[in-house]
């Protein structure tokens, strides 16, 4: 009996620990997978700028619109560059400035990208749709699978 229990438990807590989990899913985004990911070597001088606080770089050919990395100085973040409130269109996609990521529809909705929360005046619930981020050396690697 006690066997079962803590088979039970270890199960209970291996599933609620799942990376895949899909708790946040996002009716007005598609899950575009990139397993393998995309490595940016902060080496090479197009990603330099990743090395210092406050900078990011947009990576166009991964996700629906691109994703945004961003270094704070202690972690690197990483984000869909799709509007989160809206279905995939034109205007859905974010443009970055700073550290405010907006779309160009008509209702203006902005996110930071330090949090990826909805800034000020935008609709909706959803926040931006975060990826994983592993660093190791100077290779950053962004994944969402």
């Amino acid at each position: 009996m006690k066997k079962l229990f803590l088979i039970t438990i270890s199960s209970f807590i291996m599933l609620a620990c799942s990376k895949n989990d899909n708790s946040n899913d996002n009716e007005f985004l598609t899950d575009i997978n990139f397993d393998t990911g995309t490595t940016i070597n902060t080496s090479f001088p197009q990603y330099n700028d990743l090395l210092f606080p406050g900078n990011h770089v947009v990576l166009y050919t991964y996700g629906l619109s691109g994703i945004v990395v961003y270094y704070s100085g202690s972690s690197y973040i990483a984000f869909e560059l799709s509007d989160p409130n809206h279905y995939y269109q034109n205007c859905s996609a974010l443009t970055v400035d700073g550290v405010i990521a907006t779309c160009s529809c008509d209702d203006d909705n902005s996110y930071d990208i330090l949090t990826g929360q909805p800034n000020g005046t935008t609709t909706g619930p959803y926040g931006l749709k975060p990826y994983f981020v592993e660093v190791s050396g100077s290779i950053i690697r962004v994944y969402n699978n």
